[in-house]
């Protein structure tokens, strides 16, 4: 690991300044992603703006919507009896990222920006458009059992590790930042980018902008919810393909339906037309598999992970029916 400097910052708008001119320079809050790449120089930063001090870290329910900031920690979102009340979801997905340890020091922000776990783009002696532009995708035409099949593009097939974003995408979340040129508020499904031909831009920030807090609107998804994570072991894997389910169900009628699904392309993936078409629908064992065939629509597999082609489906049908039963 190369040397570096580090700044305490104590404000955000001090953070955004201590950036300076230096353009690797990084925040850096848990360190949970953001260490394990500096020690195999996947990434190189000559400074690092510590955030840790920040005034970041409140769980605040205000009216219409809850406020959190980008420095509390995943166990502390989980463990909110309010959270677990009101946005169920949410505290489900992030039970079922990474390890307690790891969950008792990542925060909401840098879950946010964590990088994929292609084992190509962590190998710096194999080419990856991700780490090295131009220098060709590994993946593809390699070994991608863990890779994508939705959004993927000539320059890159890796996916978001991601379970949290899972389900803040599901939930019409808005992300709150600040930087050079001040505030402004990105709407969650905006904020990940899908490859196209520059895979190593992970998400629309702009330089050196911060991400301060997200904000979930009050919605009725506080019953029928369920994430359902399919890995290769329990005790600490990443989603082999994952599925975030928020229904509103009265009299067994689906008046409102959220659905996405990690584990599957660039950025979680939402499944808006499945969403649709589950409206106004009576819950059903046949009206969840055409949602399930419906939201598959487009998929494409790479060969060793041509099995997410059924598994896919399966999840999204498994988990529409352990929803509704709630």
């Amino acid at each position: 690991m190369k040397n570096f400097q580090i700044i305490r910052a104590l404000s955000s708008g001090s953070a955004v300044s201590s950036m300076g001119k230096e353009s690797s320079a990084m925040f850096i809050a848990g360190g949970t992603n953001l260490v394990d790449l500096m020690k195999k120089n996947v990434v190189a930063p000559d400074k690092l703006v510590d955030i840790t001090n920040l005034d970041l870290k409140k769980i605040e329910f205000l009216t219409g919507k809850v406020s959190i900031g980008a420095l509390a920690k995943n166990s502390q979102v989980a463990e909110d009896a309010t959270i677990k009340e009101k946005h169920p979801l949410l505290a489900l997905a992030l039970a079922a990222g990474a390890s307690q340890q790891i969950r008792h020091m990542a925060t909401v922000g840098g879950n946010m920006l964590q990088r994929t776990r292609c084992p190509y783009f962590y190998n710096t002696d194999m080419p990856c458009n991700k780490r090295v532009p131009k220098s060709g995708c590994g993946a593809i035409g390699g070994s991608n059992r863990m890779h994508a099949i939705f959004g993927a593009s000539d320059s890159c097939i890796a996916v978001h590790p991601s379970d949290m974003c899972v389900a803040l995408a599901a939930l019409d979340t808005t992300v709150l930042v600040e930087g050079p040129k001040g505030k402004r508020q990105i709407k969650f499904t905006d904020f990940h980018r899908l490859p196209g031909n520059t895979p190593e831009k992970d998400n629309t920030l702009e330089n050196k902008e911060l991400i301060t807090s997200i904000e979930i609107a009050d919605n009725n998804f506080n019953k029928n919810v369920h994430y359902l994570k399919v890995r290769d072991r329990s005790s600490y894997a990443f989603a082999l393909i994952s599925v975030a389910v928020a229904l509103d169900i009265k009299n067994n009628t689906i008046n409102n339906a959220r659905l996405a699904m990690g584990g599957v392309a660039h950025k979680p993936w939402r499944l808006t037309e499945a969403e649709e078409f589950l409206k106004g629908k009576t819950v059903s064992e046949t009206v969840f598999k055409q949602a399930a065939d419906l939201a598959m629509k487009g998929a494409k597999s790479y060969g060793d992970n041509d099995f997410k082609l059924k598994l896919g489906p399966n999840a999204i049908k498994e988990a529409l029916t352990i929803a509704a039963s709630k």
